[in-house]
Formats: C-alpha cells, structure tokens, sequence
C-alpha cells in the first residue's frame, strides 16, 4: 500500500511539493525508540573499498558463476558482508530486517548442484531478497513488520517463494517494510515499522524511501542484493521503486499467486518484482509467475501466458507504438515536468509517437470507493491469515489490542485509525462494500480500456511520483505533487516505472501502464528506453539531497 491513499483521506495539508527537493529536511531524532541515528548514519560515510558486485546486474553474476570467479556462495556471503555494513552501521538503512541462517546452506546445494551440471535456470545461485510479509517456511520470521507478530514462523512458502526456490535463487533475507503494508494511519511515516524501525533512502539518508515495499527498494538500489521481491495495493512497488532509481513491475492481478501473503486487498494485492535493470525484472518475473488454484483471482491467466518475458526486450520495441502521456503530470511540478518532456522526447526519437490524454481525472474520483475496498479486505483478509498462522494475536482485534497496550513501542510516532476503521467493517456481504468493488473494478477497467481504444494506444505513460519527501516522524507522509499508481491498481492492470532521471540528486520514475497481462509488451517498452536513456545512478548515501 501507498502513502498516496492516507494523504487523500488524512486531515494535514501537503506542503508545496515544487520547492520540496531544492531543501535539506529538518533534523529528526526517534531516540525514544532507540532509532537515532548514528553519526555515519547523518553524514552519509561509507567504506572507500569499492564493492565487487557493484550494479551487477543477474548475467553478470551468472556469467561470474560459469567462470568460477564466482559461486552462489560467495556471492552470497559478499551481499551478507553489505548488509552488514550498511543495514545497522554506516548509512543505517535498516533495508533488511532479517537475514536466513539457511542462505549459505541453500548457496552451498545450489553450487554442488552447478558442478554436477544441474542447472534451474536464470536465477541458479542468485541471491534475492524478499520482503517481510511474504511467508518463507524456515527460520526466518514474518511479520508484515509489526511487533504485534514477532516471533511467527510460517509453517510453509508462500507459493511465490516457493517458486522461487524451485528456480535455483538464494532466499538471502526479508527486506524492512512500512507496517502493515502501510495500511495503519493516516499519518504513518512511509519505511517505518515497530520491529524493522526506520529504512533510509539510499540516494539521501534523510529522505524517505517510499512505501511500502521500502526495504526491498532501498536494498537493491544500495546493492544489498541482485534483486527483490515487493508487494503492492496502490503504489508499493513502483512508488519505492521511482524513489530509488529502480525498475518496478507491478503485474496484472493473479499473474503472481498472492497465497501466503499477509494481505490487504484480495482485489487488488499482488507481488511484484524490483530490480536495476528492465531484464532482470523481466527474469524474475518469469520465475515467480504461474497459477495457485488456491488463488480466486479475478482476473484468469491466460493460456497462452508469456514463459520467457526477455523475449520482448528489444532496442527497437518503441517504434511505431503509439503512447499516451498523463496530461496533468506535463503540467506538474516543474522539475518532474521537465523529466517528463524529456522523456517524451526519447520515446520519439525511438520511434514512437505520443499523444496527450488525461487519465487520472477520470480515475481519482473512484478513491474513496478504493479506501472502502481495502478496510472490507483488511480485515477479512488479516483475520483468515492470523486465524490459521498460529500467531499469539489471532484477528485484527487482537492486533489492535496489542498495539494499544504495547503503545510505546508499537505506536510511538503514529497511531492505529486505520485498523480501527476496518475492524468496523461487517464483512464481505455489505453492500457498501459490493458496490465499491463494483465502482473500482469495473469503472477504471472501463476508463482504461476504453482510452486505449479509443486513442489506438498501446500504454499510457507518466511520472510514476514525485522526488522522495523528506522523513517526518512528527508529521507524517507528504505528497511531492505526482502519482500515477492509482489507475493500475484498482484496475488491476499491469503497472511497470523505470528511472527517468533526477531531481537535486533524487530519482524519479517514468510509468507504463496497459491493459490486463500486457506486462511483456510494457517491459518491452520499458527496455527500448532504457536502453536509449540509461537514466539509472547509483547512490552514493548522501547525508542530504544534492546542491
């Protein structure tokens, strides 16, 4: 879930977003915590020893692997000595809120694996980070990062891991997330959670990292690891993806099975890949797809479903196509308005001709339908998992009686409205709620297929969000003046953003959106820009934004 929702249905007013990344933000201090962050952690210093495995990207490392420069292992324990370093010393990113006892047992299979000649695929041998609140049935932990459920063990894989293991990845840890999904306040601070504590952007340490895939972005942009698994509702893969100069896919609803996940939304929640770079989401896309019959998504796969998304990655994939570009985001903030027109301007040159439509006032009507959706959800869908997870807290109720006696630490900077209102709700059967999923679904599919159409496009582009806002643990999220996550999500349409540039030193993403299971042709798009562009920089863990 997005910040993008709560600052709609919040009470504060958003600060000016043109002036916001032209400032340092306000020292913050969550000592009462015991979060404050170290001296390294405000100036931003790290080791001068340049990593080995510095933006590789997923053929890299395999050809490093065929070699024998390298092994599952050692890349493995080269990805563990960063996080080391980075996650709790240094920068303190607090990206990943646990690493797996198992990671260099699976490294070490994998590698006999490889000398015997057994190989699974792309991903043998490749560490992956996953994010915590997708269950792994091992030592590890899931929490959704709530201190309400430390100590839950999964008693199986979510179906995704699952898969993922069966491709040959290394599980290598679970990434920090803001709490619950973010679906807790309306003042929550994106990245944040009760057991993970703060992750910082890797770009700016004082900026935010975006929600609520947070960790899982911070990670594979400061190269913790060679990819990440996120998940999303409205903007929690492209959002931390757009802020952390990655490539962020969130796929049409039921492409990935959502089994074994703590959900929000059985509408529109999903998981979804990140990654550095347009092919290796592409490959770890491929790996995690495929139907769980006991997934009722609503949206049936089809058949004749892509296997290997990388063969639509092609330099030329823009020619001929015909985009549309979100009119108001042209019009926006200025500095995000300018990447935009020149990205439009690359989409050109590629071949590709662009036309202006105006698809977010159409679609942002429909987000207090959207909010009541997701409260109906939550708690339908928290109460199914806790009720079978063995957790000592056993409904949403519970949760909330937790965190209300666990005040101090559970609820130190914001409180727990959110789940307050959802466990208000009366169940799947109201019909305020059927008719909100009615309004959602079937309108913004409408709008979406009917622009598509109708304009003779083959996606519609625009800034996926705004330059990263600053940390607030006094007052919250803050909007930077652009979203366009909200069409994909209540359609539940594929959704992929891949870095448009910088804006003082902060990334900022550039969005495709299409039609239902369009997600290879999106990541072809996606490539031939990349590819013309390469707008990707790494960060170099400022203490503030650049001057």
């Amino acid at each position: 879930m997005d910040r993008r929702l709560f600052l709609n249905h919040g009470t504060r007013v958003a600060l000016t977003a043109a002036l916001l990344p032209a400032v340092a933000c306000q020292p913050t201090t969550d000592k009462p915590v015991a979060d404050a962050p170290t001296d390294a952690a405000t100036t931003g210093k790290t080791s001068d020893e340049p990593f080995a495995l510095h933006e590789a990207t997923v053929a890299d490392l395999q050809d490093r692997m065929a070699k024998g420069t390298e092994t599952a292992r050692s890349l493995s324990e080269k990805y563990l000595a960063r996080i080391k370093a980075l996650n709790e010393a240094g920068p303190m990113l607090r990206a990943v809120i646990e690493t797996n006892p198992d990671a260099l047992t699976i490294a070490d299979g994998l590698d006999r694996e490889r000398k015997a000649g057994k190989l699974r695929g792309p991903l043998h041998g490749i560490p992956v980070l996953i994010k915590d609140n997708i269950d792994s049935g091992d030592q590890m932990m899931t929490t959704a990062g709530a201190s309400a459920l430390i100590g839950h063990k999964a008693k199986q894989d979510a179906f995704i891991v699952q898969k993922l293991r069966a491709a040959g990845a290394v599980l290598l840890g679970k990434t920090n997330l803001s709490e619950w999904a973010n679906f807790r306040s309306s003042h929550s601070v994106s990245g944040w959670s009760s057991r993970g504590r703060q992750s910082r952007n890797p770009y700016a340490l004082d900026r935010s990292t975006s929600g609520s895939s947070a960790g899982s972005g911070a990670a594979v942009a400061a190269n913790l690891c060679a990819v990440a698994i996120g998940t999303e509702t409205d903007g929690s893969v492209v959002s931390p993806a757009s802020c952390n100069g990655l490539v962020g896919l969130k796929p049409t609803v039921g492409l990935l099975s959502r089994s074994g996940i703590i959900p929000i939304s059985s509408t529109q929640d999903t998981a979804g890949p990140m990654a550095r770079t347009v092919r290796d989401a592409a490959l770890l896309l491929a790996a995690l797809a495929g139907p769980d019959p006991t997934d009722p998504a609503r949206l049936p796969i089809p058949a004749n479903r892509p296997t290997d998304y990388t063969t639509f990655l092609k330099s030329d994939a823009l020619k001929g196509q015909r985009l549309g570009v979100e009119k108001a985001h042209l019009n926006g903030p200025p500095a995000v308005a300018a990447l935009l027109k020149e990205a439009v301007a690359a989409l050109k040159a590629q071949g590709a001709t662009v036309v202006e439509v105006e698809l977010n006032k159409l679609i942002n009507p429909l987000g207090e339908a959207e909010f009541n959706v997701l409260l109906y959800e939550f708690k339908e869908g928290v109460n199914k998992y806790l009720a079978s997870a063995g957790t000592s807290v056993r409904t949403l109720a519970d949760v909330i009686a937790y965190n209300k006696a666990h005040a101090a630490e559970a609820m130190p900077f914001f409180q727990q409205e959110t789940l307050i209102q959802a466990e208000a709700t009366d169940g799947l059967n109201n019909a305020k709620y059927k008719a909100a999923v009615l309004k959602t679904v079937t309108e913004s599919r409408k709008i979406i297929d009917t622009m598509l159409r109708t304009n003779q496009l083959t996606a519609i582009v625009g800034a996926t969000t705004g330059p990263a806002w600053c940390i607030d643990w006094v007052n919250g999220d803050y909007s930077t003046g652009t979203d366009f996550s909200t069409p994909a999500a209540v359609s539940g349409y594929p959704h992929l953003t891949v870095p448009m540039g910088m804006v003082r030193g902060l990334p900022v993403g550039l969005s495709f959106v299409g039609g239902a299971y369009q997600e290879g042709l999106l990541l072809g798009l996606g490539y031939a820009y990349e590819q013309a562009t390469h707008k990707r920089a790494a960060p170099k863990m400022l203490a503030t934004v650049a001057e």
